[in-house]
């Protein structure tokens, strides 16, 4: 029985003890050669046109350039380029934005090592892949929500920029049982469960709508 292929790899990630750990993982997959590293976009073009790697395994935040951007640029000047975004980054918008740009996949950091070799062996061969969170995260992102009302929509920004119900009575002239009740009515037409997933929300709405 024959071996497996080899599946060339880059890594690109201005974090060298990231590098490190994940070279260090992903060596120990007997088809998997790392052939080449950037910390930066630009070490990125000039050591990709070295080792023509199978998949381009990169970070979202890196610094200076955005990892989305560069995956747009490259795949521009290396049609083909198989990219998987590699990110701590689970918001929803960011992954549409990844794969709007040309990337094959997305998955998280925090990710067991099995889930990163599955998406590396997924997109090496012409395939696509999403960590499970995030594909979950996507469809829900994409349900119709129901329309919350102007004063609901303006007590959901104010808890993306922090506001405390206190703050929020204040200056929209509320009781705070006013927008307490507010609140609990927003929860319950986004199907969020808790305070906490209530300012999580509140705060990638107004990321993605600020």
């Amino acid at each position: 029985m024959s071996s497996p292929p080899l599946i060339h790899i880059m890594l690109v990630d201005d974090h060298p003890m990231v590098r490190e750990g994940l070279v260090a993982r992903l060596q120990s997959v007997p088809q998997f050669r790392v052939v080449g590293e950037a910390g930066s976009a630009d070490q990125a073009v000039q050591v990709l046109g070295q080792c023509r790697p199978d998949v381009l395994l990169m970070d979202v935040g890196l610094k200076g350039t955005n990892g989305i951007a560069l995956a747009e640029q490259l795949g521009q000047s290396h049609p083909g380029l198989r990219v998987l975004m590699f990110s701590m980054y689970d918001n929803p918008e960011y992954v549409q934005r990844a794969l709007q740009a040309g990337a094959r996949g997305y998955v998280l950091k925090d990710a067991p090592a099995s889930e990163i070799v599955a998406a590396i062996e997924a997109v090496a061969a012409g395939g696509t892949y999403l960590s499970t969170g995030i594909s979950q995260r996507l469809f829900r992102a994409q349900q119709p929500r129901p329309m919350l009302s102007p004063r609901e929509s303006e007590i959901l920004s104010a808890l993306g920029r922090g506001e405390s119900s206190k703050q929020i009575a204040r200056s929209l002239d509320l009781s705070v049982r006013t927008v307490e009740a507010h609140r609990q009515s927003i929860k319950r037409k986004l199907g969020l469960d808790g305070q906490a997933e209530l300012i999580k929300y509140a705060v990638e709405h107004s990321k993605t709508t600020g």
